[in-house]
């Protein structure tokens, strides 16, 4: 069976072994626990799709330069120290198939090498004069922050509503796909509308993902998902699938559903709890609503000119609403 994404990376062979050899150089550090540690990471494969997001936007908007390259290695140096702290925070065992750096060097080192990658991605913005690379990248982490602590401050009450899971995920997966795809513009023209344009491919495209995230939480296997079924579940996550299924019963049904929710240390509850959404028909709600915003994110890229670039994007959200892990 065909990989999409291989194959829309295979279209872009050469700039993404470009931007690997950048990446590897940048997180190099002359401190060897911290080489050490920067290799590992290396070695956790994941899908790369935020630098290729970085360079298909500078391709579809003008052309790959070298600030593409730089834009391409600071939003994935933000993304892994988000990937290595959030491991710290949910205590997990692993990532992409092997030990978290928590697991295998603890959580002061771990946050310790977090803090190390967000600091070389904004050097590199820094010692470029990529100052507009910097403006949109610290407000995302603003963002993200702020959709994080959001989130956990809702899920000790079990307290969300539809308004606020899409402000959540908003601000916490989206606006650094919106970062991917503005830095990407950015650094191949200085025409603010297709800045604009980016922006909010980017959003609908970021969404899209996320609740395709959160159906996968709910259906993948663990195999292919690479990490627990229902882990959302676990930590009190109020979810797409999940809040439409709540809405659907009465109160005394949702009452008992949030019961199992806070006592879902225990996998019989997760279980109920996932059959409860199945048979509500939440999945296929949440499938309905992510392919809505696939098809906004499609029709933006209509503004675009007719390239290559436009069709590998195309098929990028293809990709991410129908991935199975």
């Amino acid at each position: 069976m065909s990989n999409p994404l291989r194959e829309i990376s295979r279209t872009i062979s050469n700039e993404l072994d470009t931007f690997e050899s950048i990446f590897r150089d940048t997180i190099k550090s002359k401190v060897g626990l911290v080489d050490l540690v920067a290799s590992y990471i290396l070695k956790q494969k994941g899908k790369k799709i935020r630098p290729l997001l970085v360079v298909l936007s500078s391709q579809a908007c003008g052309g790959v330069t070298d600030r593409t390259y730089r834009g391409a290695a600071l939003v994935e140096l933000l993304h892994t120290a988000t990937l290595v702290h959030d491991d710290v925070v949910d205590s997990s065992d692993k990532r992409r198939g092997l030990p978290t750096i928590n697991k295998v060097w603890k959580n002061k080192i771990a946050v310790l090498m977090g803090d190390y990658l967000l600091s070389r991605g904004l050097l590199i913005s820094v010692e470029n004069k990529d100052y507009d690379f910097l403006e949109v990248m610290t407000n995302t982490v603003k963002r993200m922050s702020e959709g994080e602590l959001n989130q956990i401050q809702r899920a000790r009450k079990l307290d969300i509503d539809v308004e606020s899971y899409f402000q959540i995920i908003s601000d916490k997966t989206a606006s650094l796909f919106q970062t991917c795809c503005v830095i990407g513009a950015q650094a191949a023209t200085e025409d603010a509308a297709l800045h604009s344009a980016m922006n909010e491919f980017g959003e609908q495209m970021g969404i899209a993902f996320q609740i395709k995230d959160d159906i996968l939480d709910i259906t993948a296997t663990s195999n292919l998902f690479g990490k627990p079924i229902g882990g959302d579940i676990k930590e009190n996550k109020i979810t797409l699938p999940l809040i439409y299924a709540l809405n659907n019963v009465k109160k005394s049904e949702r009452d008992e559903i949030k019961s199992l929710i806070k006592n879902s240390s225990q996998k019989k509850n997760i279980q109920k709890v996932i059959d409860f959404v199945k048979a509500q028909k939440g999945i296929e709600y949440a499938e309905e609503i992510a392919h809505g915003y696939a098809t906004k994110a499609g029709e933006i890229l209509k503004t675009l000119p007719e390239t290559a670039a436009r069709e590998s994007l195309n098929k990028l959200v293809d990709f991410v609403t129908n991935r199975n892990k």
